[in-house]
């Protein structure tokens, strides 16, 4: 499978966009007209800037409002065409774009235009040149890429043949079966691009909203499987319009569109019955059964703070790391890590970010084979010595460079705990709170990455996303996006912060980056466990008490309940599956918190008390100018 991207996808200036497409590993790139309008040097020194970079120029575009004119103005149209001839042979390209009409001079009619191309046809072969032509999905005549076909057809020339373009097509809803019956050589190249499904102006979704297959909610994989479907091996090219891009990275945005359009080609070659591409192989996406265990990077001072907060919650230092400064705590199936060690990564990431949870295992079926398929998607392997004896585990970086490590059941992986570590007995006064295992995990980002780490996990776990809420936080906006598997054994919630008042914002702010912002365990009674807490000295979060009269009339509920919600501080939720009690913990730090959650079948993550819980936590913040203690 061949890989390219439009240069206007990504931002930057034309050399820094060549750049950062070489490096992301694509095999070609669509040089945008005002891209190469933009840029100082010839049209043969962009050529040979693509070419030092190993890439192919596959198309140039676009050539606007062709077909179908009246005279003088189609007489000019191909004039205008000569001189795009031109600068593609200067360039090195043998491929332009046309996409349809949509000047209000335009003429309609089939023929007309077919006859154009034809022409048109003749004047590209003098020069050993091809013209693609694309239905936009708010042309003038032509909006649907069978109607462009079928003036491809009749053009019948050797040089003129149909552009494919998955937004253009998806978005008009149009039957994509229908291109199956296209044969693979006239498909002169094939664009993708997914996009949210938001209903407005056609035009104004695809220049904002645009993004990169499995980042939207198009059925971009059955389109791309349909394609394949006629034999066609060529190019597979990005071309995306959206304005969070044209701010972003070049190098994260380039190596998000090669990922996608890997993770395309995976899904697509698991379609039965359906013609593979020619992608490399690799594992199935990893099924997770659990967070095997979370890890804190810390010194003396914060380790001992948080230790004490662990045991509050129940939580008993069951064992000591044989060559490292790390203690292990378990409840239920929880394990915590608590890493003081003055060398090595955490130590590292401790300098940079503080206290953090910094680390986490997820439970796979065979975590050589996710850490294959990871490595494959372009994630970023990680690996730091070990000790004679013990336990190297395969890893890869996450958000904000932290870890994401993966284990499974097989060997010494599965027994890394009792070959890593000594089983100690020193907290044997912590009454247990009955907490069972993690029911999910919040990591904040800046909301300029939510689609990236949306992708990252969904490409290489066995999961998908949820729809997007909006999280009410007193000084903003929050953007929550969810990732999940069908078993509820992966939840890892995204929080996406637009500004630094909110208190994802200022967690990212303080915390220089991206991270773990709270976890949450899962109990069967949480009102058991409450009582448990507070014989351990655990601090609930403060909820106002104007609250309880509005949740108790909202949802009818018992005023008996009620009241031991109260006097507990324990929130309350309910959908149409289920029951969800939440019980805070005050902040650490900078804004990382633990959560309490009985979860009755609800599905959800309690947004509606997300206001609530961030009132009650932001008056704990350290305020802004008053240095640290």
């Amino acid at each position: 499978m061949k890989t390219s991207i439009a240069t206007v996808s990504i931002s930057g200036e034309l050399p820094d966009k060549l750049a950062a497409i070489a490096a992301a590993g694509f095999d070609g790139v669509e040089i945008f007209e005002n891209d190469f309008l933009a840029f100082d040097g010839s049209p043969t020194d962009v050529g040979s800037m693509v070419r030092d970079h190993g890439l192919e120029i596959t198309l140039f575009q676009p050539f606007r409002d062709f077909e179908g004119m009246p005279e003088p103005l189609r007489s000019r149209t191909f004039d205008r065409a000569e001189r795009k001839f031109d600068i593609m042979q200067q360039l090195g390209t043998d491929l332009v774009l046309v996409c349809s009409n949509v000047s209000p001079a335009s003429l309609g009619g089939i023929d007309r235009a077919a006859a154009d191309f034809h022409e048109l046809g003749e004047r590209a072969a003098k020069r050993g040149l091809k013209v693609g032509y694309e239905a936009l999905a708010w042309g003038r005549h032509i909006n649907d890429h069978r109607d462009a076909w079928e003036i491809v057809r009749r053009a019948d020339h050797a040089n003129i043949g149909i552009i494919l373009d998955s937004f253009h097509s998806l978005s008009r809803k149009i039957d994509i079966n229908s291109i199956r019956s296209i044969p693979k050589d006239k498909i002169f190249i094939v664009q993708l691009a997914d996009a949210p499904l938001i209903d407005m102006d056609l035009l104004y979704w695809s220049r904002h909203f645009r993004n990169m297959p499995g980042e939207g909610d198009l059925p971009v994989t059955e389109f791309t499987a349909a394609i394949a479907a006629t034999g066609y091996d060529g190019y597979l090219s990005l071309e995306i319009f959206n304005d969070q891009f044209r701010g972003g990275s070049p190098k994260a945005i380039a190596a998000d569109g090669r990922r996608s359009l890997i993770y395309l080609g995976d899904q697509v070659r698991r379609i039965p019955e359906v013609e593979a591409l020619s992608v490399t192989e690799m594992p199935e996406r990893a099924a997770v059964k659990g967070i095997g265990f979370v890890e804190f990077s810390a010194d003396e001072k914060d380790a001992a703070d948080l230790a004490a907060i662990l045991r509050t919650l129940g939580f008993r230092r069951t064992a000591q790391h044989r060559s490292k400064q790390v203690s292990l705590f378990e409840q239920g199936d929880i394990r915590l890590l608590l890493n003081t060690d003055e060398g090595g990564f955490a130590n590292a990431s401790f300098a940079v970010h503080g206290t953090t949870a910094y680390a986490m295992a997820f439970v796979v079926d065979d975590a050589v084979k996710a850490f294959s398929r990871a490595i494959a998607l372009g994630a970023e392997p990680f690996m730091q010595s070990v000790a004679e004896g013990e336990v190297e585990i395969p890893a890869i970086r996450g958000v904000g460079g932290g870890l994401i490590y993966l284990i499974d059941d097989r060997g010494d992986l599965g027994r890394f705990a009792e070959i890593d570590f000594q089983p100690i007995t020193d907290d044997t006064g912590v009454e247990p709170t009955h907490l069972r295992f993690i029911d999910h995990l919040a990591q904040t980002v800046a909301y300029d990455e939510m689609l990236t780490w949306l992708l990252f996990y969904t490409a290489i776990f066995e999961a998908h996303k949820t729809p997007m809420v909006d999280i009410i936080d007193p000084a903003g906006v929050v953007r929550s996006q969810v990732v999940e598997n069908a078993t509820g054994s992966l939840r890892v919630t995204l929080n996406g912060a637009e500004n630094r008042r909110t208190l994802a914002g200022h967690f990212i702010a303080e915390k220089f980056g991206s991270g773990v912002q709270h976890l949450a365990f899962h109990t069967d009674d949480i009102f058991a466990t409450v009582l448990a807490l507070k014989a351990n000295g655990f601090r609930p979060l403060p909820i106002s008490p104007n609250y309880y009269g509005d949740v108790e009339a909202r949802f009818g509920l018992d005023p008996d309940l009620t009241e031991r919600l109260k006097a507990h501080d324990i929130l309350y939720d309910r959908d149409e599956h289920g029951e969800y009690f939440q019980l805070y913990s005050t902040s650490f730090g900078e804004g990382f918190f633990f959560e309490i959650v009985q979860r009755s079948g609800y599905r959800g993550y309690g947004a509606a008390n997300a206001i609530f819980r961030i009132a009650g936590l932001k008056k704990a913040l350290r305020p802004e100018g008053v240095p640290r203690a």
